[in-house]
């Protein structure tokens, strides 16, 4: 029975020094001045820092006009990944200013990306 517990212990142990973890390379992204109608793409850069996969499997954002193409798989320890984030500037004017949670399994599970643009509108 003792041995049953120190396995169990052992096991908790071991489980919780996994932890997936990541980085982003320039978490805040600003597009130069641009027409709107015009579909503005980038990809950050997310590096796995932790030690076990990174599952990166929701987001969130105010405005249906900003989308992210969300990983099929897990981003192993130590792997690259660009996260694609497309912005709509259709009926958007002036600045605007985009905060993207991503849901992810990380120690901190929802991290922040950003992007910036400053849309000139169309001439009528």
């Amino acid at each position: 029975m003792r041995s049953l517990f120190l396995f169990l212990f052992l096991f908790l142990a071991l489980g919780s020094l996994a932890q997936a973890d990541f980085s982003v390379d320039k978490a805040t992204h600003k597009f130069p001045k641009t027409k709107e109608g015009t579909l503005l793409e980038h990809n950050y850069k997310i590096t796995n820092t932790g030690n076990a996969p990174l599952i990166i499997s929701d987001y969130h954002v105010q405005c249906t006009c900003t989308k992210v193409i969300l990983p099929k798989k897990p981003i192993a320890p130590g792997e690259t990944y660009l996260l694609k984030v497309t912005f709509d500037t259709n009926g958007k004017y002036y600045f605007q200013d985009r905060i993207i949670e991503l849901q992810t399994n990380a120690k901190k599970p929802v991290q922040k990306i950003r992007l910036k643009a400053n849309v000139i509108p169309k001439e009528d």
